[in-house]
Formats: structure tokens, C-alpha cells, sequence
């Protein structure tokens, strides 16, 4: 709620005013500024954002940030330095252990294009320490060969992903690095929504299934196999079809009850929707109906009833989404 928000908002003022005198803190009700809502193009309540140097131009947007604990790191690593350097393996598990996430960079230099990359990201993602280390006893302590980043999760490895000089841009760091703060698959529901729409990855995928149905185990399996393969790149939700209050998502969708199980893509920039082609929740299906979507192949789902028999029979013919193109274009 924006009460809540106002208190954490106020929380990190206070403990910056000691740390960081230089750093002010203020609010505003925007709501008769109309000049000032349309100078800073302010659409949604509430938005933070951060002015540098005393220059209105371009301020700094801070999204998705809810607690006092991560606004402050927020506002450190814009300020300062964003990643720790990492000179010593205990020091490498300390950074592993303070939090359920944390993330290193691997490094054989740190001249790597890829390292100013990590810090750009560690900026956007207050909610886990980052660290990076060029110690080759660091790495061979942990197996890694240099020039990687790896996410750990409750203190053990869980991705490693290669750094190529140039390769990593820090929009796709940002969102693979943002889908570990969600389980791998996640199931929709009030708690979850808002969280899902905090992470920036455009590509959703959902599965509406009944959860007590003889066929989930083996269903949900399938959809769990093919998210490890696609994280970062899609978001893996699952909607329970047996939950009432999931009615507004399943209208939004068109899906009925004779419908389920279903899988549908959301693209949320166009808001597009994609139905999967085939019927059977297998692996094969899955990634299949990912990689045509990703490719730019898959076609795009318009909802439409069918086609009434008698639509011709008078002067004015019914129309439906179905013969709609064809009819009139």
C-alpha cells in the first residue's frame, strides 16, 4: 500500500541522513502539479526519482524498489561504488551467506568489458550483494573458470553464465539476474502478482491447470523442465483454473473450463497473446512454442467466438474476430 511505501520511503531518509548528509530526501502529491507531472512524464503513484548534481534533466528512475534495506543500497551504489571487490575466499563466502541471493563476477582481469556491465547491473538490482574478483585462487576454490557470473541461492551455486567481452548487454544481466528473486515457476496469485511485475522480463508464458488434477504432477514437471531453459528470456507462471479469484485473469484470457490445460503467451509491451499450438503439455511443445515466439514465428492469438451457421442468411451478416479480415478486407 502507499502508506507502507511512505513509511520505508521515510525509514531510508532517516538512516541516510546520518551516512549521507548529501543525499536528501522529499515527497510530493503531484495530483495539482499538472506541469510537473508532465515535465517528469509521471503515469503511475508512487514514483521515486533520483536528481543528480542539481539538474532536473534526465533524472534517474528507481522502480520496483519497496523497503527501506533496498532503497538505501539503491541510493550507495548510485553514489558509489555497486560491486564489492572480492580479494579473499572468505570474504567471497561472507558476500555468499549475508543474503538468500548474492552474485560474482569471475574475472581473469578487471579490465573486462564485462565487469563495468556487472556494476551497471548491480545499480538496477539493490536486492542482492554483488561482488567481483580476479583472484585465480577464488576461482579455483569454487571450480569456475574465470570470466563468469554466477548467482548463488541460499549459499550454493545455482546459474553460471559465460562473460564475453561485449557480448553482455545489461538489460538482459538485469532480467536473468531479476528471475531468481522468483521461484522458477511461479504461481500467480495477489502476493505474487505485484512481484512478477516487478521484474523486467516483457515475455510471459502461463499455464492454466487445475493444481489437483491426476495430471499436474506430470504437467507441472514438463513446464519446470522447460523454464530452466528459457530463464531470463521468458517468465514461467502458473494460474490455478480451480481458484476463484483468478476469474479476472482466465476472462482477460478467454479460457474455459473445457479449454484447460492451456499455455498462452503474454507479451506485455503490445499486450499480444499467443496460444499454444499444441494440445499436450510436453517439454517438446513447450520449448518449441517458446523458440518459434522468440524467433518472431508464432502467430498471434485473437480471441473470437465461432463462426455463427446462419451469418450470411440476412442483409446485415455477423461478424465475428474469426471471419472478420476475410469479410470485410
Amino acid at each position: 500500500s502507499s502508506q507502507n511505501f511512505s513509511e520505508e520511503f521515510a525509514e531510508a531518509a532517516r538512516q541516510l541522513r546520518k551516512e549521507a548528509p548529501r543525499i536528501q530526501f522529499g515527497k510530493m502529491d503531484v495530483t495539482h502539479q499538472p506541469d510537473l507531472r508532465k515535465e517528469f512524464n509521471i503515469q503511475t503513484f508512487p514514483t521515486v526519482k533520483f536528481f543528480v548534481n542539481g539538474s532536473r534533466e534526465d533524472p534517474i528512475d528507481c522502480k520496483g524498489v519497496r523497503k527501506a534495506s533496498t532503497f538505501i543500497t539503491w541510493v550507495k551504489r548510485r553514489t558509489g561504488p555497486s560491486t564489492v571487490l572480492i580479494n579473499s575466499t572468505d570474504q567471497a563466502e561472507a558476500i555468499i551467506k549475508s543474503d538468500d541471493l548474492a552474485v560474482i563476477g569471475f574475472f581473469r582481469e578487471l579490465h573486462h568489458d564485462s565487469v563495468e556491465v556487472l556494476s551497471e547491473t548491480a545499480r538496477d538490482v539493490p536486492e542482492m550483494p554483488f561482488g567481483v574478483t580476479a583472484s585465480e585462487d577464488i576461482c579455483a576454490n569454487y571450480g569456475i573458470q574465470r570470466n563468469s557470473l554466477v548467482v548463488f541461492k541460499k549459499g550454493k551455486p545455482v546459474h553460471n553464465e559465460v562473460l564475453e567481452d561485449g557480448a553482455q548487454n545489461k538489460l538482459g544481466l538485469t532480467r536473468l539476474i531479476k528471475t531468481f528473486t522468483l521461484d522458477l515457476v511461479t504461481e500467480y496469485n495477489i502476493e505474487t502478482s505485484v512481484k512478477i511485475f516487478d521484474v523486467p522480463v516483457e515475455n510471459h508464458i502461463l499455464l492454466f491447470t487445475p493444481t489437483n488434477s491426476e495430471t499436474f504432477n506430470e504437467i507441472y514437471e514438463n513446464y519446470q523442465f522447460a523454464a530452466a531453459q528459457f530463464r531470463g528470456k521468458m517468465l514461467f507462471v502458473l494460474v490455478d483454473t480451480n481458484e476463484a479469484r483468478n476469474g479476472r485473469i482466465f476472462e482477460y484470457f478467454r479460457i474455459r473450463d473445457i479449454d484447460v490445460p492451456a499455455v498462452r503467451i503474454l507479451n506485455l509491451t503490445s499486450d499480444a497473446k499467443y496460444k499454444m499450438p499444441a494440445d499436450e503439455v510436453t517439454v517438446e511443445n513447450i520449448k518449441e512454442f517458446c523458440q518459434s515466439y522468440l524467433n518472431g514465428k508464432a502467430k498471434q492469438h485473437l480471441s473470437s467466438e465461432e463462426i455463427p451457421q446462419d451469418w450470411d442468411k440476412t442483409p446485415v451478416k455477423v461478424l465475428v474476430g474469426k471471419n472478420f479480415n476475410s469479410i470485410i478486407f
